[in-house]
């Protein structure tokens, strides 16, 4: 594979995020506040926003999550309940630290902290819980 196609293969596959519920949750490599304010700061950003939109769009959405309700392994990542959990830090976390027994695997050092930050940014302004 080219480096680009690398990439992409890779950014779908962080885009499996399934989430973790609080109470198996693990500290992250990267402090819970790091998160929060890494999202907090691209929510502030419409181009980081919509970075993180194309990011999902391109490969999330293409290899695993539905833009709408589906009978999948992905998570629905659009409605109120999560599978696991729905904090930014948690977010994070399990797209840096996979989730066992699926095929979300760690993107701890392949995917840079503030492309994870967009995609969550992302979720968090496209979300129709309440809408």
């Amino acid at each position: 594979m080219r480096g680009l196609d690398k990439w992409i293969a890779a950014v779908a596959l962080v885009c499996c995020a399934h989430g973790v519920r609080a109470a198996d949750a693990t500290p992250s490599t990267t402090a819970p506040d790091a998160a929060a304010v890494g999202v907090a700061a691209a929510l502030k950003s419409p181009t980081d926003v919509a970075r993180g939109r194309l990011i999902f769009l391109g490969t999330c959405g293409a290899y695993c999550h539905r833009l709408a309700p589906a009978n999948t392994d992905a998570a629905y990542l659009f409605g109120c309940t999560w599978r696991h959990g729905g904090s930014d830090a948690e977010l994070f976390h399990t797209m840096t630290t996979g989730v066992p027994g699926t095929r979300m695997i760690s993107f701890k050092d392949a995917i840079p902290d503030e492309d994870l930050y967009r995609i969550i940014a992302y979720l968090r302004t496209a979300n129709k819980c309440g809408k």
